[in-house]
């Protein structure tokens, strides 16, 4: 098995620093344990290829829109048809209409919508709707979690050690951004994950300043982490005991393990739920779904490209295709034959690793053979290390996995000729590791 040259990709990367900060537009497109990252000059399908004409079996997902792969041809007419009538009008559209009806139709707590461009924009957005709403401030927000980059959102998001978090019962709130307000997180309380007696205790002292609870329904961002039996339907009594309003982030989620998100998989109602990543299938739009009664609390949204006619197209155009109900069987199929892979590498090395899935979305973390109870856990015991080295060794055989979080996304174009070359890429890499070292 060659390794893949990527000579190119390092004179660009050394060339755009000089021009572009980091040399990269968003701190996700390099790893910190990364010399340079690949440039890419396009995708086609469930591949992407290189400056070097290099190509890769691609489980990032362009970190989550790419559920129907790089390139469809249906959001490809859908987005053409539209760029003949005008790009962006500013104003209220047919198809915009259609696909405001649409949501409340596919997603359980969506009575209202309104509209964002980015998951960050939303959170914010749901941010002040619930504030509105309830008339309080307070915000409680998991460890390890991810709700955007705002002041306020990008607390506590990670963490190299355990201790870095502080007491279990009053968790510190870290910044992870120099100009970032320490006073923008004044509102803001941090809890471990999975953890229903903590969250009571600071609801039955607090409850009179809490407007929200936000929460991943799968804890994506890190891990991933599976929710405890019975946890979101523990959140969802608590919030509606303490009078808090229950935001689920589905930026992730939305439209990945259901057309409705992981409140229809679980069967869980939030009051409100933000959507976007996999919505318009690469094209910046993001939705903030909830009961009539919460969404017209007075918070009106703003913004010049909110809900623009192409981004609309391509929602429209996902939906349409998600509703064939035959592609998330077909997910499970894929990534039970993925994951049921991995696992039977990892006897064959003997690695201790856990790797499971939940329709379009797999997991992979090494040094833990079951799923981490919580971001503590997590960082305990999950060799992340380890893992940086299976991501960059895998790269170099043509297979490309997200950096750090142990997340795999599928798209409807991944079929089983690409899990049976990237498990033999698997192997090659675990016997480089494990064996030859």
């Amino acid at each position: 098995m060659n390794k893949l040259e990527t000579k190119k990709s390092k004179e660009l990367f050394e060339e755009t620093k000089n021009y572009l900060v980091d040399g990269v537009a968003s701190s996700f497109q390099k790893s910190k344990y990364e010399e340079y990252p690949i440039c890419l000059e396009r995708g086609n399908g469930s591949k992407v290829y290189d400056v070097d004409g290099n190509e890769y079996i691609d489980y990032i997902g362009a970190f989550g829109p790419a559920l129907l792969g790089y390139s469809p041809n249906v959001i490809n007419k859908a987005v053409s048809e539209q760029l003949e009538k005008g790009s962006h009008f500013a104003a209220t559209t047919l198809d915009l209409c259609r696909l405001s009806k649409k949501l409340t139709e596919i997603i359980p707590c969506a009575e209202k919508v309104s509209f964002q461009s980015s998951g960050t924009e939303a959170n914010m957005h749901a941010f002040r709707i619930a504030r509105a709403y309830t008339g309080k401030k307070k915000i409680i927000k998991f460890e390890g979690q991810y709700h955007g980059w705002s002041d306020e959102e990008k607390v506590t998001i990670d963490a190299d050690y355990i201790n870095e978090l502080g007491p279990r019962e009053n968790p510190k709130k870290i910044l992870h951004s120099k100009g970032q307000r320490g006073e923008a997180v004044d509102d803001i309380i941090i809890l471990p994950w999975n953890d229903l007696k903590i969250l009571e205790d600071v609801l039955k002292s607090n409850s009179s300043e809490i407007a929200a609870i936000i929460t991943e329904p799968i804890m994506c961002d890190s891990g991933p982490i599976l929710p405890k039996k019975g946890y979101l339907q523990g959140i969802r009594e608590l919030s509606k005991k303490y009078n808090v309003v229950l935001i689920f982030d589905e930026v992730i989620t939305g439209f990945r393990v259901a057309l409705g998100g992981a409140q229809e998989y679980y069967r869980i109602t939030p009051d409100i739920a933000v959507f976007a990543k996999a919505v318009a299938s690469g094209y910046p739009l993001s939705v903030v779904a909830g009961t009539k009664e919460i969404m017209e609390s007075g918070v009106h949204a703003s913004g010049t490209f909110n809900a623009n006619p192409i981004s609309v197209a391509a929602a429209l155009a996902t939906i349409e295709t998600l509703e064939n109900n035959e592609i998330y069987d077909r997910f499970d199929i894929l990534g039970r034959k993925f994951t049921e892979g991995l696992r039977e590498l990892g006897e064959k090395y003997n690695v201790k690793l856990f790797s499971d899935r939940i329709r379009s979305i797999c997991m992979l973390i090494f040094g833990m053979n079951s799923s981490p109870k919580d971001f503590r856990d997590y960082i305990e015991n999950a060799d992340i290390e380890l893992y940086e080295k299976f991501v960059n060794k895998a790269k170099e055989y043509g297979v490309r996995f997200t950096s750090r979080r142990g997340r795999i996304y599928l798209s409807t174009e991944h079929n089983e000729d690409d899990i049976i070359r990237t498990l033999k890429v698997v192997e090659q890499v675990f016997y480089e590791l494990f064996i030859v070292h």
